[in-house]
């Protein structure tokens, strides 16, 4: 079943050598690179050695039982941790994501329902900056519009790790799960007959570029500036420091108005602009890259919806997986691990089904 794994434990040891040599060090990038597969090789090593391991010390403790029965039941439980054993390491040699080390550029666009819409969309603001200081990950607003009643008409938040990265733990690995239109459902602020109302809001995922990922040319760039718009600020509606960014092959544009220069905006927009390019030349040449991403909102209709929070139950439900809870107080205080978990696992056990 595994026959795969000992060329993957003699690549390890392969690496280990290598990354034991002083010289290879002298290419950063390089040692980077044996670095990652290292790291993503550890586990799958260590968990096929524990698992030949198993293998003789049933065979050693059946040898025993047929003299003395006592060592019958030690047989059972070497069995029952080899069982759990395998399946650990099939689900370490699903085939990876490329890009589940990335960070990420995550976009909260709102959606049907007006100034309570962009009320919600700074909710999940909220919610996803706690869970990424829940992880220790580091977050950056690149971009926002505000609407006059406190939430957003969309913002664009850079998430990032913090060094060494577990496999499956990249920001990338649990984020990609976000991606698509989310729904909410209480009695809004602005509602004075106490009446439940729905709305929505669009969230993106794409996995941050590196200017190596994504190959530009600067003449395939529109580049326009004007005038900021938005609440207050010394620049805001004095200069022409906002830029919009437009890829003309692609049609793909990112704009960025939030810092105070015309140049700080433009290099923000840059990376909104290389991390859209690298997903969309991702979902060209992977099928399965593909039918994750289009599975994400273009447009933000309630019809396509992923998640629904709803308020007067306390209730979070995430209709891809079937997942649902009654903690959505703690949810939006960004307790998402067990509703990530979720998407995790399904996505695991359909990738091993299609293995099978």
């Amino acid at each position: 079943m595994f026959e795969a794994v000992e060329e993957l434990v003699g690549e390890h040891a392969d690496l280990e050598k290598k990354l034991a040599d002083p010289s290879i060090h002298a290419d950063q990038a390089g040692a980077r690179r044996l670095n990652k597969r290292y790291a993503e090789l550890g586990p799958i090593v260590a968990t096929y050695r524990s698992w030949k391991q198993t293998g003789d010390d049933i065979e050693t403790a059946r040898e025993l039982a047929a003299d003395d029965p006592d060592f019958a039941a030690e047989v059972k439980e070497l069995e029952k941790q080899r069982e759990e054993l395998t399946e650990k390491l099939r689900l370490l040699l699903i085939p990876r994501d490329p890009s589940d080390d990335k960070d990420v550029i995550l976009e909260i666009k709102a959606g049907a329902g007006g100034d309570e819409s962009a009320l919600f969309a700074g909710d999940l603001l909220r919610m996803y900056l706690r869970y990424a200081e829940r992880v220790g990950w580091k977050t950056e607003i690149i971009d926002s519009t505000e609407s006059e009643l406190g939430g957003y008409k969309d913002v664009q938040v850079a998430v990032k790790a913090r060094g060494q990265i577990e496999p499956g733990q990249g920001v990338w690995a649990r984020l990609k799960y976000e991606g698509g239109v989310h729904r909410v459902q209480r009695v809004p602020a602005t509602e004075s007959q106490g009446r439940i109302h729905t709305s929505a809001a669009g969230v993106l995922v794409t996995p941050e570029a590196e200017e190596v990922d994504v190959e530009i040319n600067p003449n395939d760039l529109r580049i326009d500036v004007y005038r900021s718009s938005g609440p207050g600020g010394q620049s805001v509606n004095t200069t022409d420091s906002a830029v919009r960014i437009t890829h003309i092959p692609t049609g793909v544009v990112a704009s960025c108005q939030n810092e105070k220069s015309q140049l700080q905006n433009k290099q923000q927009a840059m990376r909104i602009l290389r991390s859209r390019l690298l997903a969309m030349a991702q979902e060209e040449a992977e099928k399965e890259a593909a039918d994750a991403r289009r599975s994400q909102v273009r447009t933000v209709d309630r019809s396509e919806k992923i998640r629904t929070y709803n308020f007067p139950e306390n209730r979070i439900s995430d209709h891809r997986v079937g997942f649902k809870a009654y903690n959505l107080d703690q949810v939006l205080d960004g307790d998402l691990d067990a509703v990530i978990q979720a998407c995790v696992d399904a996505d695991s056990a359909a990738k091993l089904a299609a293995a099978a």
